[in-house]
């Protein structure tokens, strides 16, 4: 059993930066819908539990911070990141009054909003009680970890990256997305490679469950 991925949805008529705002946040593992307008999304807000909304102002039909305006007199409280070329002062404010939660300007850079996106969800996306993968139980408040129903003495750097893996069970994580995330230091490039080999080691001792696959020049997938 897999944990859900985030789903975000987007609303940008710019077809290429549509495109390419789809591309980097899959490549982030995240699940990605996108809308050149607000027609249909509303339906598809309450049809799909979505986490977090991406919203260009410039839009047809209906402007961006207008539409949000509504959400939120509709009491949709979905996390939202404006995404606009509206940079003046009084247009950030206006976004923030109009029930924005983050407010970028175009031309931006790509790492700066996807490092907003996590920021954004950290503050808003409620974490759930425990994870599961295969046979790999994961108790978040506890930090207890049991695989196969047996308990699993891990270090702290294991426990985060053993949670790190499960959160995102089949994405591709490379190295530097792994140094980001649970060391936050680069300069611990090296380390990786032999704190996930003593994580193998304790949750697969007889090496036949091929937890953590090794993926030549990318990264590590858990499978």
């Amino acid at each position: 059993m897999k944990t859900s991925k985030v789903l975000i949805a987007i609303i940008e008529d710019e077809a290429d930066l549509l495109e390419l705002l789809e591309y980097h946040l899959q490549k982030e593992g995240y699940e990605v819908e996108g809308f050149t307008s607000t027609k249909n999304v509303l339906r598809f807000l309450e049809e799909e539990a979505v986490d977090l909304l991406i919203v260009d102002r410039n839009l047809p039909g209906k402007e961006g911070s207008e539409f949000v305006r509504e959400l939120r007199e509709d009491g949709i409280d979905i996390p939202v990141i404006f995404l606009s070329a509206k940079g003046s002062e009084q247009d950030i404010q206006s976004g923030f009054l109009r029930g924005g939660d983050d407010y970028i300007t175009k031309p931006f850079n790509m790492s700066e909003l996807l490092l907003r996106v996590r920021a954004v969800l950290r503050r808003t996306k409620k974490e759930p009680a425990h994870l599961k993968h295969r046979d790999i139980f994961i108790d978040l408040a506890s930090r207890e970890v049991l695989i196969d129903n047996e308990a699993v003495d891990l270090t702290k750097l294991e426990f985060d990256l053993l949670t790190l893996f499960v959160k995102n069970a089949g994405v591709v994580l490379s190295r530097e997305q792994i140094l980001e995330e649970v060391w936050e230091d680069p300069a611990q490039e090296r380390s990786v490679n032999v704190a996930i080999k003593r994580l193998k080691e304790k949750i697969d001792p007889k090496k036949c469950k091929n937890y953590i696959e090794s993926i030549r020049g990318v990264g590590y997938k858990l499978i």
